[in-house]
């Protein structure tokens, strides 16, 4: 089975399965009816494309409700780790986090649904992200929680005085469980 569950309700790993030969190698990173027959309903609206350096660690961001998104994650160079944290009133994941590796190599995805706030760190030289999201982008609704919050002790795997923040992720707030706009069903 290709979709594999993971510790946080929701969260999805997605393994393809990969068509190797002496050319290279062929593979659908998506299928809408095969997601749909395993539950994943969404219909995704937008693709986007990121590229970072080494130590790079981007979030954790997430769309406030009403234009909150879901997202289908995948590195198509370079290799990351990818961490989520279940910002879900309810939930009985309700404020930890998952991690996975995804890299060009293995070709997880990583299936983030709404209601959780993302990011991910760059352990190779250089890493190229897509992903699908099921709602457009409202900078409105942008948000985030600051990556080293000590309350989540996320590991980002980047050794001290390495990591590369941006103004913008440095001056998120920590996670602060009385305010949210996500409920757990």
């Amino acid at each position: 089975m290709p979709f594999i569950t993971t510790p946080l309700p929701g969260v999805i790993v997605f393994e393809p399965r990969v068509f190797p030969d002496d050319r290279g190698f062929f593979f659908e990173s998506y299928n809408q009816r095969l997601f749909h027959e395993n539950n994943i309903l969404n219909l995704f609206v937008q693709d986007n494309q990121s590229f970072s350096a080494y130590g790079v660690i981007r979030g954790l961001h997430y769309q406030r409700a009403p234009h909150a998104q879901s997202k289908l994650v995948r590195v198509v160079q370079g290799n990351i780790l990818d961490v989520v944290v279940d910002m879900r009133a309810g939930s009985p994941a309700f404020g930890k986090s998952f991690s996975i590796e995804l890299s060009a190599e293995n070709k997880k995805q990583l299936f983030i649904p709404r209601g959780f706030a993302h990011g991910f760190s760059v352990l190779s030289e250089t890493a190229e992200l897509a992903y699908k999201c099921d709602q457009f982008y409202n900078k409105q609704s942008e948000s985030g929680i600051r990556h080293n919050d000590p309350q989540l002790d996320i590991d980002w795997k980047i050794p001290p005085g390495k990591a590369v923040i941006s103004e913008k992720d440095a001056q998120l707030p920590d996670f602060n469980p009385s305010i949210t706009d996500f409920i757990y069903k």
